[in-house]
């Protein structure tokens, strides 16, 4: 024992049982000749298993495809947000443009006063089409959802409204 020296690292941490495997296998040798335990030394300690890879090295074929997927589901959201953000934009613009807008100011300036368009007179929507119409837009109110109550005394008192114009023997005209 005056030739162990300082105590062995091990990567994985032996059991008992191994332990005094090699304990009794040093016993052995001691009592052996020196010259065989010059030779063998520690020969009998089988080599440790190897380490067991992370899991990051063992499944690193699937990191790409992950990252891949990952960015397209990005993507595809942030383009579907992108055109709803897009119509609400476009409808909020009016539909002349800068350019259409400095081209008229340059033409009144120069022609005749613009020519107004005539209105047009519509014949008039006949009443059982107009209950039907009011009754699809009170169903309409009925399917939304608000948001707080400020809004749900709004669409309450818009229901009243037309339930009270469905209900009247004539239809106001507007």
């Amino acid at each position: 024992m005056s030739e162990e020296g300082p105590p062995k690292l091990y990567n994985n941490k032996p059991r008992k049982a191994q332990l005094k495997q090699l304990r009794g296998q040093h016993k052995s040798q001691e009592f052996s000749s020196p010259a065989a335990m010059g030779t063998h030394g520690h020969a009998a300690v089988p080599p440790p298993p190897p380490p067991k890879e992370p899991f990051v090295r063992r499944y690193k074929f699937v990191w790409p495809i992950l990252l891949a997927v990952n960015l397209g589901v990005g993507a595809y959201l942030f383009m579907g947000w992108k055109k709803k953000d897009t119509s609400d934009e476009e409808q909020d613009v009016s539909p002349v443009s800068t350019k259409d807008a400095a081209v008229h100011v340059v033409e009144t300036s120069v022609s005749t006063p613009p020519i107004a368009n005539p209105v047009i007179k519509q014949e008039p929507i006949p009443e059982n089409q107009q209950r039907e119409l009011l009754k699809w837009i009170l169903e309409e109110k009925r399917k939304v959802k608000p948001k707080d109550a400020e809004e749900k005394q709004k669409i309450d008192d818009e229901k009243a409204l037309i339930k009270t114009l469905i209900r009247s023997k004539s239809i106001p005209s507007v």
